[in-house]
């Protein structure tokens, strides 16, 4: 990680007549920063900031996101690239690595992804006792934080040589620990893992064979697969990623650290958007409402409608990884005989009557990721409760790789921010005979 830190600016904010000089730091593309680390210590003053959205909370050369200009980069490299010509486990290893593989490093990769992708028998007796139809995503939490159980921790400073130890576990592991917890949902059998079959192969096997119905895998669907998962990979200090580095700088291990990350993910606002999508979408075309009326209640202050999937607390134009996502989706679609899908054309419509919209293109209104995955995933035949649980097995390299880099940051601390209070004074106590 790069940790240099040299002020090319101050500014100087004074405060009941002391003056503070505040260096300004820039980071490679540019973006600069005010470093307040001494600010209440010198003036007594924290800053408000709701959301931490104009707050950075570390240095980082994992992955950069310019919202103006639509750009995405992982580690230096444009996600345009990666989508077009990687795998997901080459992203997976430049994200926990910091570069792409060699031949040799990716096959290397490939067999201990394969040597790692069981998971302890005993871990079936915790599925078995979950509710009938537990969600997903609450089964993957679960099992994840429960495998520091059976595996041991990862050493930060030698990751490199330890490769094969928690990271590999884990990033192999998750995807078994999600197909078993839908098989789980929908009552089958378990399916294993196979050392014949790639990364996502595994997982689309996994997911849908069983003992009295075959499946032969789509070589463009386990394509489509990799391509989402790449799109998903990292993105910054997103709300699952600052949890990941949150519970971690406590000390917290690997496992507890992800599996907040994944409760994170959960929420409909951040990776779950991709379900209300889909349901919106639902909804739309069950009641047969007309795209026109649909864009006009979303308008209302009063309207409690919402375009789910557009908009971005970062983009101010186009999420590139929407763009790349919508091709796929299309061609998906066309390749499965679905081009025809009454919620694509729905969304497509949709979409196109928003970007005409002024209100829209003044807001800065535009498709996020979360738009047209959710299709495609449907498409495949992955049901609404594993959307967000796909976008955990996406997202995990990105967690990983933060996890470490915040491990090894020798000016982060415990995550401790502070707040501005609101209640009551100070009272005197009230004995209870003289409430």
């Amino acid at each position: 990680m790069n940790t240099n830190k040299n002020a090319v600016a101050a500014a100087q904010l004074t405060v009941g007549g002391k003056t503070l000089d505040l260096p300004v730091f820039e980071g490679t593309r540019g973006e600069r920063s005010l470093d307040i680390s001494v600010l209440r210590r010198e003036t007594g003053l924290v800053t408000y900031d709701p959301g931490l959205v104009n707050t950075g909370i570390c240095t980082s050369d994992i992955s950069f996101v310019d919202g103006e200009k639509g750009l995405v980069l992982h580690r230096g490299y444009n996600i345009e690239d990666l989508a077009e010509h990687c795998m997901f486990l080459e992203v997976a290893y430049l994200l926990i690595m910091g570069k792409l593989p060699t031949l040799e490093e990716q096959k290397s990769f490939t067999n201990l992804m394969n040597e790692h992708s069981m998971i302890h028998e005993d871990m079936q007796h915790f599925f078995r006792n979950y509710p009938e139809h537990a969600h997903p995503m609450a089964v993957l939490s679960a099992m994840v934080v429960s495998l520091s159980s059976f595996y041991p921790q990862l050493d930060t400073e030698s990751v490199t040589e330890r490769i094969d130890n928690t990271v590999t576990r884990l990033l192999s592991k998750i995807r078994t620990l999600a197909a078993f917890s839908y098989k789980k949902f929908i009552g089958e059998p378990f399916v294993y893992p196979s050392y014949k079959l790639r990364y996502c192969e595994n997982f689309l096997n996994m997911m849908f064979y069983s003992p009295v119905r075959d499946y032969i895998i789509d070589p463009l669907v386990e394509r489509a697969l990799n391509l989402f998962l790449i799109l998903h990979s990292d993105h910054e200090q997103n709300c699952s990623t600052t949890v990941v580095r949150t519970v971690g700088s406590s000390g917290a291990n690997l496992y507890a650290s992800i599996s907040a990350g994944i409760c994170a993910l959960w929420g409909p606002l951040h990776g779950g958007a991709n379900q209300a999508v889909i349901e919106m979408l639902q909804n739309i075309y069950e009641n047969g409402a007309s795209v026109k009326n649909v864009i006009e209640d979303a308008k209302r202050k009063d309207s409690k409608i919402r375009l789910m999937g557009f908009g971005h607390r970062v983009y101010k134009t186009y999420d590139p990884r929407a763009r790349l996502a919508k091709k796929a989706c299309r061609e998906l679609l066309g390749h499965l005989g679905m081009r025809k899908d009454p919620l694509l054309e729905l969304a497509v419509e949709l979409e196109e009557a928003a970007l005409q919209d002024s209100y829209f293109q003044e807001k800065n209104l535009y498709p996020n990721v979360d738009y047209y995955t959710g299709i495609a995933y449907r498409a495949m035949g992955i049901p609404t409760n594993m959307f967000t649980v796909v976008f955990a097995i996406g997202r995990l390299p990105g967690w990983i790789a933060q996890w470490i880099e915040n491990t090894r940051d020798m000016e982060q601390k415990i995550m401790r921010p502070r707040q501005i209070y609101t209640g009551s004074p100070q009272k005197p106590f009230v004995f209870t005979k003289d409430r």
